[in-house]
């Protein structure tokens, strides 16, 4: 990349968050314009546009200003650039970034597809459009890697299997201490709904103490109106390698 900048670049693709778009052309003659800056060879121009521009759902507005499209389809534009040259690396960086969840999906979908293509590097604090579209995860703490797996193999490998959620009447007993009491529980975050009270416990891997806290709330004669298992996500895989001390 650095020695070789210019032969490297041509083998990728890149649409950064924020994409530099021209809004008074149009769709097509903006894409033709970017090909040609991207040496593609004349004579294919057409062929790459038309491939880009149906591949990224831009049919429909290749005709219209680029200023008068929405955030969605100015992110299928700036990614159809992206895609011009055939690189063989493509990398995205918050590509879902102001999209209503709607467009999301059709992004995400979107990506999905390319990636049976491409070689895709995604690059994105929204943790749970890591676990839908991404087959590999690189954490990066502070300028280091943390951890490089499969989202699954790094939900596995967590401290933590996730929590249990209850919500309950509690009177005047400490449900928050009496909780921490229970083994394989390691936290208890405590918040209110009027009288009810959502205790967010988290748990050792592989734990499941949703007996022992139904044994406590009858010994206790708590009110529960929901006592549910709640699985490990990706974002309590970067807490737990990034801030330990937080969960």
């Amino acid at each position: 990349v650095f020695e070789q900048s210019l032969q490297a670049r041509a083998h990728l693709g890149y649409m950064p968050e924020h994409v530099p778009l021209y809004a008074d052309m149009r769709v097509t003659e903006y894409l033709d314009y970017r090909a040609a800056l991207k040496g593609v060879p004349h004579r294919r121009v057409a062929e790459r546009v038309g491939d880009v521009r149906e591949l990224c759902g831009l049919k429909e507005v290749e005709k219209k200003l680029i200023g008068t499209l929405s955030k969605g389809y100015r992110q299928r534009v700036g990614l159809a650039d992206a895609l011009l040259h055939e690189p063989d690396l493509l990398i995205l960086d918050e590509p879902t970034i102001g999209l209503d969840p709607n467009q999301i999906r059709q992004v995400r979908e979107l990506i999905k597809n390319l990636g049976k293509q491409h070689t895709i590097l995604l690059s994105t604090h929204i943790l749970p459009e890591v676990e839908m579209t991404c087959s590999r995860v690189i954490i990066i703490h502070k300028g280091r890697i943390e951890a490089c797996d499969t989202p699954e193999n790094l939900l596995g490998r967590i401290r933590q299997a996730g929590g249990v959620v209850l919500e309950a009447k509690v009177g005047l007993d400490n449900g928050t201490e009496e909780l921490k009491k229970i083994s394989g529980v390691r936290n208890v975050i405590e918040d209110a709904d009027g009288d009810w009270k959502i205790f967010s416990l988290r748990v050792e891997s592989g734990a499941d103490v949703r007996e022992e806290i139904f044994r406590l709330a009858t010994a206790r004669h708590w009110i529960v109106r929901e006592l549910t298992q709640r699985r490990a996500t990706l974002e309590d895989v970067f807490v737990e390698l990034t801030h330990p001390d937080a969960v």
